[in-house]
């Protein structure tokens, strides 16, 4: 199986401009992203997908592979798609794996654990990590995940889910299960091109999810529940009290 790993890089970041190049510690945003991807030995390839020549500079004089990407796609997935239709020209791939290009922290076991999931009827897969406090669960900036018992997405939502009838909200935790989506995906290199022409449904438009455009076309999410956490940076007050040592 030839796993083909993207990190998306835009420097365009309405929040947080030139993002991707901001220095974390003597090393830049995207650099630490992809040297802690590239420590994965199930990634068969890995590439920057970006729409700056900047940043595509930058990755190459570490050592790394990117590829320019238009500045219209309106999703890390979009850029991705792009990429890796620009990269199957010379090569085949099974899976495509999208890894979040503002995460510098990301775990290697995170996304092994992920690509341990794969076989060829995946569709699509992302990760989940059990929520065990109550700010978190109510927190609408973190995106909450119902799961099946065969461990396939049924929902998610911004919004605190399932709820728990008759039970106050600071006890919940003590009945029922709840997750917390981590923004990691796998896409069969066939269901990514057809995800990037589906039209926005409802669902997306109401919680400003993309996954929930996939759901509601029918297609299947298999999830995967991991110890493992990553911390974005979105703006730059996200910086503050992160501690990077010198590699």
């Amino acid at each position: 199986m030839k796993i083909l790993g993207i990190i998306p890089a835009r420097y365009a970041s309405t929040r947080f401009p030139g993002k991707p190049l901001v220095d974390l510690g003597g090393k830049t945003l995207v650099q630490r992203v992809y040297e802690q991807s590239s420590k994965s030995e199930l990634i068969s390839d890995l590439v920057v997908a970006t729409d700056d020549i900047r940043i595509k500079d930058h990755v190459e004089s570490f050592g790394g592979k990117a590829v320019i990407t238009s500045e219209l796609h309106p999703s890390g997935t979009d850029r991705c798609a792009e990429a890796y239709l620009q990269l199957k020209l010379n090569d085949d791939y099974d899976f495509i794996l999208n890894i979040q290009g503002d995460e510098p922290f990301i775990r290697t076991e995170l996304i092994n654990d992920l690509i341990e999931l794969l076989d060829f009827k995946t569709e699509i897969a992302t990760a989940v990590k059990r929520i065990k406090d109550i700010e978190t669960l109510e927190d609408p900036n973190v995106v909450k995940a119902v799961l099946t018992m065969r461990k396939q997405a049924l929902y998610f939502s911004r919004q605190a889910i399932p709820f728990v009838r008759g039970v106050e909200k600071s006890d919940w935790l003590e009945h029922g299960e709840f997750f917390k989506h981590i923004g990691i995906y796998a896409f069969r290199n066939d269901v990514l091109e057809q995800i990037v022409k589906l039209p926005q449904n409802v669902l997306e438009n109401t919680e400003k999810l993309e996954q929930l455009r996939w759901l509601g076309y029918g297609y299947k999410i298999m999830v995967k529940e991991t110890d493992y956490d990553s911390v974005g940076i979105d703006t730059p007050e996200d910086l503050k009290g992160l501690s990077f040592g010198q590699q």
